[in-house]
């Protein structure tokens, strides 16, 4: 069995949404947001769906809020992690 290509996360849309937002896309590279997105993705619960505006359509805004909420907190916990690392990686030995 093979999932359809169009069933993705939403948490994943809101994300990208944030990173945008705050411009860490511009302040990391590549392997540093693959890894951050991850780190983020990895601390919100899966939201699956198949058309994004099915989402638009059904999603309370008290919802839509929350998960805005949810995605910031992740973001700012992957920020800490990623700043912990880059002290750890300037540090000499």
């Amino acid at each position: 069995m093979r999932l359809h290509e169009d069933i993705h996360n939403y948490y994943e849309k809101i994300v990208v949404e944030e990173i945008i937002k705050l411009k860490l896309d511009e302040k990391y590279g590549e392997d540093v947001m693959a890894d951050f997105c991850c780190t983020v993705l990895n601390q919100l619960p899966p939201r699956y769906i198949r058309y994004d505006v099915d989402m638009a359509f059904y999603l309370p805004q008290s919802e839509r809020i929350h998960m805005e909420q949810r995605v910031q907190t992740a973001i700012n916990v992957a920020i800490s992690q990623i700043s912990k690392k880059k002290d750890l990686n300037d540090k000499p030995t």
